[in-house]
């Protein structure tokens, strides 16, 4: 970490190594990485994390050290620079190449190879040198002539040849290793993004065949090369696109290697919180963010961690929140959500929610028009892209999966709910008989039309959550239902009496009001349950804002709930 004096700024959504220690940002020190890749040599490494866990900045940090001219001050005082012979032999030694390919996309072929076209481009452009180098023949000033040459109408727009781009990263490799009579090296972040937007968009054999032909001269056949760095989400199958690579190293998050490198450890995030004053806050973060393992170390989002302590910075009383999936969606939860059966698969969601583990055998090296072939090929996904993670040792390819904290498992709760309001909306015959129960206080119709209801979703189970996050998932899920009754005024924690009541109802057009508090029965404690929720609608005078406004007849409603169970006791109160 660096900055002196005030408080270094938190690096929100900064992922340049360069401005993050030259403008004073807190950085949690990964130097390391660069003193075990090259102690445990690999010619070409793979790193696969999910998205938000440091990959581009630490791609960015690579560059900054071994790229010929580097500032080395900017690594003054981190970990690296203790490492003198390491930092002499390396430090500002290499040419290096470094693009990204996150942004490689488009809704067909043709306007994705523009963008890799660009990017590919851009980076050539960083070596106009080249052109006036005297150990060039013209015929190879050529060659990078093709890399750059623009349309005149369109100066963004590069006109390289289908063939000069597979070639690219080779032909830039030979040209600067002639120039600096050093071999290069290549850092290529997010390299599979354009297979995953190419199977979305219908042309993923067209670009295969392009990024086959990219890296297979980038990375097998280039004699230019010192070492290569490559980023993803996922390890894409051998096959597909590193056919023949044999000097291909993938660390993924099953690797013992490396692990503590993507994300923050626990001692980091103790530190940084303390640094900021915010170590009252660690419990919270703690539930929320951490329970990623990565071979044997456990680690916390990045992102999640970052965002937070800004918030918390700005305001004490901030409350925890879902940043990570903000940044993607959550298509693949969605899909596995959507494969619920009344078999195995609802049963495996349930243990997965209530915080314990299901056994699976992983597939770390699918193919991206592949991924939901199969219920077997989803449970992979969920595990490579961080929806869950291993508890203990594995068993061969068999892990152990949990889902890793709080937000995460909030994701997995809002595609249920949507879900089940789909479900909802498509029985307009179950909905309304369930409003009208509510609405002429029938207690017994309206619990046999929940239960009902509750046997078609995921329930809730006695570990994992604590009870009142329990009771919120059952509140869900009558909000849920509730929110289709377009004619009636549906509220959420209003405030009332002395407190705030779970659901809040107006009917204008029967003169009714209803109160429903709802409650967690732990061991099938019915009776009790639905007793306090009635006694805490009393007792806090709930019924208050109803009777201000007038309505005749008001509905207090206990509803208690375990698992796919539940029990509904009311009262009527008449209002003068």
């Amino acid at each position: 970490m660096v900055g002196t004096g005030e408080k270094s700024r938190l690096p929100i959504g900064i992922e340049s190594f360069q401005k993050l220690q030259a403008e004073g940002f807190y950085y949690i020190d990964k130097t390391m990485l660069i003193r075990e890749l090259l102690n445990s040599w690999g010619e070409v490494n793979l790193f696969t994390r999910p998205r938000r866990f440091g990959k581009t900045l630490n791609m960015s940090m690579l560059k900054a050290f071994f790229e010929i001219g580097c500032d080395k001050s900017l690594f003054d005082g981190l970990a690296i620079s203790k490492e003198t012979g390491l930092c002499d032999a390396y430090m500002g030694k290499f040419p290096v190449i470094s693009i990204s390919l996150k942004s490689v996309s488009g809704r067909d072929f043709t306007s994705a190879c523009s963008i890799l076209r660009s990017v590919i481009g851009s980076e050539a452009l960083r070596f106009q040198f080249l052109l006036h180098d005297e150990n060039l023949t013209d015929k190879e000033k050529e060659l990078y002539d093709q890399l750059t040459n623009v349309d005149t109408e369109n100066t963004e727009s590069f006109l390289m040849t289908d063939s000069v781009m597979k070639a690219s990263l080779r032909t830039l490799s030979f040209l600067l290793q002639k120039h600096y009579g050093s071999k290069v090296i290549i850092l290529i972040d997010e390299y599979d993004v354009p297979l995953a937007k190419a199977e979305e968009n219908g042309y993923y054999d067209e670009m295969v065949d392009l990024i086959r032909g990219m890296f297979d001269q980038a990375l097998k056949t280039n004699d230019a090369l010192h070492f290569a760095v490559m980023t993803g989400c996922m390890r894409v199958a051998k096959e597909s696109i590193f056919t023949g690579l044999n000097n291909l190293r993938v660390l993924s998050i099953t690797s013992v290697r490396f692990t503590e490198y993507f994300g923050f450890t626990d001692a980091e995030v103790k530190a940084l919180l303390a640094y900021y004053g915010l170590s009252d806050s660690y419990d919270t973060v703690k539930e929320w963010y951490d329970g990623y393992q990565f071979g044997d170390v456990k680690v916390y989002c990045p992102w999640d961690v970052i965002n937070y302590c800004d918030e918390l910075s700005c305001s004490p009383k901030a409350q925890p929140k879902d940043y990570w999936s903000n940044t993607s969606g959550n298509y693949v939860v969605r899909r596995f959500v959507e494969s619920v059966d009344a078999g195995a698969t609802k049963d495996e969601i349930e243990t997965l929610i209530a915080g314990e583990t299901v056994p699976k055998e992983i597939r770390e090296d699918l193919t991206y028009n592949h991924l939901y072939d199969s219920i077997d090929n989803i449970w992979s996904v969920l595990f490579t892209t961080g929806y869950l993670t291993q508890r203990g040792e594995p068993e061969g390819k068999r892990y152990h999966l949990a889902i890793p904290n709080q937000e995460i498992r909030n994701i997995f709760t809002e595609q249920i709910m949507e879900l089940f309001r789909s479900d909802v909306a498509n029985d307009g015959e179950t909905l309304n008989a369930f409003c009208a129960a509510l609405q002429n206080g029938d207690a017994a119709e309206a619990e046999r039309l929940f239960t009902r209801y509750l046997g078609r979703t995921v329930s809730i189970r006695d570990s994992g959550a604590r009870k009142g996050r329990k009771e919120s998932f059952y509140h869900g899920i009558l909000l849920g239902i509730l929110g289709f009754k377009g004619d009636w005024i549906v509220r959420s924690n209003a405030e009332s009496g002395d407190g705030y009541s779970d659901i809040l109802i107006e009917i204008d057009s029967a003169d009714t009001g209803i109160i429903i508090e709802v409650k967690y029965a732990e061991k099938a404690s019915f009776a009790a349950a639905c007793r306090d929720a009635i006694d805490q609608i009393n007792t806090t005078g709930y019924t208050a804002y109803l009777k201000d406004e007038g309505f005749h007849t008001i509905y207090k409603y206990g509803v208690a709930c375990f698992r796919k169970r539940c029990r509904i006791v009311c009262e009527r109160e008449l209002s003068c």
